[in-house]
């Protein structure tokens, strides 16, 4: 819901305050996240957790992924410099380095032993091409929204806003159906329906109308993100045991967080997009032609994935609702024996 509904709010931003405000977004979600937290989320811990936290493991994957990020973006207008060259291999270097740290610490921020489970593996690749699409997809076609066909940066956002309100009213019943029916195969639909949704999006254009080319695309996109999100979180959650499942949760959100990051860093450099296409509507309607196969291919890879690798596990579905819900296993105690019935 927070991805989908970004577009909405940025463009809010961009029409009122300025764009320079969305820095500051974190400060109110903060201001209510941290007090829910403390009155309502029950203190959990891991009894067999131990050590310091792993701050150079923290700051070598920042730089890592910092360093991979920022050649990405400068490439089209640097080309092959020294500065991006260095910033590339420094990245994959200190992406080694901090995957050889993991691997030695005896409190690593990510375990390795970890993606022993093949399930939480291959759910965790499934994320990374999920976001990578997503994250592209919803940078680029609120960019095409405005630029060729003519939206105002609040409009272009609006326009998105259907796949908000499709997760926050069904997500609740896909996760169900979820623990019912298995994971494995919401997740191979729901990235199959999100990415015809963006094939959809091929259709506006300059002139499109909202109705007949928009609205269909966001929709069937929202529906197949409703399929997948619920079940991708549970299903990454039921591969651990309890005492990691805050590991675990760790994990998947920085591999879909990164993911969104490179997607929107490295789509444009795939894609053929100049520094002016931003400027020329023509330029970045071919840029989003070229873009939008793209991002429905990465979801086709999850979904592949998924198929191949994801199995119903029992954390995963819904057990049988049991006959009794309250008081189940008491015996009734035993009958007093009636007076002179000579029984003892």
């Amino acid at each position: 819901v927070g991805a989908a509904i970004g577009p909405f709010l940025g463009g809010w931003l961009v029409d009122g305050p300025g764009w320079r405000w969305v820095f500051l977004l974190n400060l109110p979600l903060a201001a209510v996240c941290v007090p829910v937290a403390l009155r309502h989320v029950p203190e959990s811990r891991d009894p067999d957790a131990h050590g310091r936290f792993d701050v150079l493991g923290a700051v070598l994957a920042a730089l890592a992924l910092g360093l991979v990020t920022y050649a990405l973006i400068e490439v089209p207008e640097q080309g092959a410099s020294v500065l991006v060259i260095g910033a590339a291999l420094g990245g994959v270097v200190l992406g080694a380095a901090f995957v050889r740290l993991e691997r030695r610490r005896a409190d690593p921020m990510v375990p390795p032993s970890i993606f022993a489970s093949r399930q939480f593996t291959a759910v965790n690749i499934v994320t990374f091409c999920v976001y990578a699409a997503l994250g592209g997809f919803f940078f680029l076609s609120a960019i095409q929204l405005q630029v060729v066909a003519g939206y105002s940066a609040l409009g272009a956002g609006t326009a998105l806003l259907p796949t908000t309100v499709l997760m926050l009213l069904f997500s609740a019943s896909a996760g169900d159906l979820g623990r019912r029916i298995g994971p494995r195969i919401p997740l191979t639909v729901g990235p199959l329906l999100a990415a015809a949704g963006m094939l959809l999006m091929l259709r506006v254009g300059p002139g499109a109308s909202y109705l007949l080319d928009v609205l269909p695309a966001v929709l069937v996109l929202g529906v197949g993100m409703v399929t997948l999100v619920a079940p991708l979180t549970a299903t990454v959650l039921a591969a651990v045991d309890t005492g990691r499942a805050g590991l675990a949760s760790g994990v998947n959100n920085a591999a879909a967080r990164a993911a969104g990051l490179l997607a929107v860093a490295a789509l444009p450099l795939l894609a053929g997009m100049g520094p002016e296409a931003y400027r020329d509507a023509g330029e970045f309607a071919s840029t989003f032609r070229r873009a939008m196969p793209m991002c429905a291919g990465l979801l086709v890879a999850g979904s592949v994935i998924a198929w191949w690798a994801v199995r119903t596990s029992p954390a995963a579905r819904a057990e049988p609702r049991p006959a009794c819900a309250t008081h189940c296993g008491v015996t009734a105690p035993p009958l007093e024996p009636e007076p002179g019935s000579g029984h003892t």
